[in-house]
């Protein structure tokens, strides 16, 4: 299973972010959330600290691209083997900075990718 980092998580029901957090979990992925406010998803506390796991495979986006600036060098620190660019955080300069460090990038929809097994 893929370890994934959920960057933008939110205790909120109806955002996509704690949707995501749900599914990865009930796919069965090792989820790690990280948000601006503390809280909950899933059982699972949500980090608003930069945790550094070396074991990320996948960086989700749930964070528009005018607010992903200052987390580019957190982000390709990570080292992670892809970042999915979900609906809406689409960021050409973040994805040309990654595909340059060797990182996959996709423009997709964690949810839809799950939902198909196509994660």
């Amino acid at each position: 299973m893929k370890k994934t980092l959920v960057l933008g998580a939110s205790d909120n029901p109806a955002r996509y972010a704690y949707k995501a957090v749900h599914s990865l979990k009930r796919h069965g992925h090792d989820v790690v959330p990280v948000g601006l406010r503390k809280g909950q998803i899933a059982g699972i506390d949500i980090h608003t600290d930069r945790p550094t796991d070396s074991e990320i495979d996948t960086v989700t986006l749930y964070v528009g691209p005018q607010n992903q600036p200052t987390w580019y060098d957190y982000i390709l620190d990570l080292k992670p083997k892809r970042i999915i660019f979900n609906p809406g955080t689409e960021n050409p300069e973040l994805e040309r900075m990654a595909q340059e460090r060797g990182i996959q990038t996709e423009e997709a929809c964690t949810l839809v990718m799950l939902s198909i097994g196509n994660y």
